[in-house]
């Protein structure tokens, strides 16, 4: 093995995960961000690259259920879990009910911040079947969108949270 070679090796690392239900294996540079490479190398474009920081929320997906910021988490961070991102939320072609209460209530203008709405929902959502305006809040509170005044993202939570509940489901 020669030096340059050793270098490399040290440098990428082999991570396994679950996303979306799909089990995936592939070697990344150890640096790799969690959200390139959902994006770059299993080509799951709906997570968003907003900030780089954590702070606006676009990135968000579950990791082993719980709402994570994906441009500050590392790919090798996430070895041996399970994610989902907005991909993973419809089924067969049906929009999850969270998605088509966001679509009934106005809840998205141009869309970028959305995935990270969603997934902060859904986690909302498989803890609290009906959360009250405060935890509506708290949930959102990650999460920044530019085009709307929230009213109707909260709106669009009260119709998931009541969607979810009348077909006795969880997110």
């Amino acid at each position: 093995m020669t030096a340059q070679t050793s270098r490399q090796a040290a440098r990428t690392r082999q991570v396994r995960v679950t996303v979306n239900g799909r089990q995936y294996e592939a070697t990344v540079e150890a640096r790799t961000t969690l959200v390139d490479f959902l994006r770059a190398h299993l080509g799951l474009t709906g997570t968003h690259v907003g900030c780089e920081h954590g702070v606006c929320g676009a990135c968000t997906v579950l990791v082993d259920g719980a709402a994570a910021r994906s441009c500050i988490m590392l790919a090798v961070q996430a070895d041996g879990a399970e994610l989902t991102t907005v991909e993973g939320l419809s089924r067969d072609g049906e929009l999850h009910p969270i998605q088509q209460a966001f679509i009934d209530r106005h809840g998205l203008q141009c869309g970028f911040c959305t995935p990270g709405f969603l997934m902060s929902v859904c986690e909302l959502l498989q803890h609290d079947a009906d959360p009250d305006d405060e935890a509506i809040a708290d949930a959102l509170g990650g999460n920044i969108c530019r085009c709307t005044g929230y009213q109707q993202i909260v709106e669009s939570v009260r119709l998931a949270a009541a969607k979810l509940r009348e077909e006795g489901g969880s997110s």
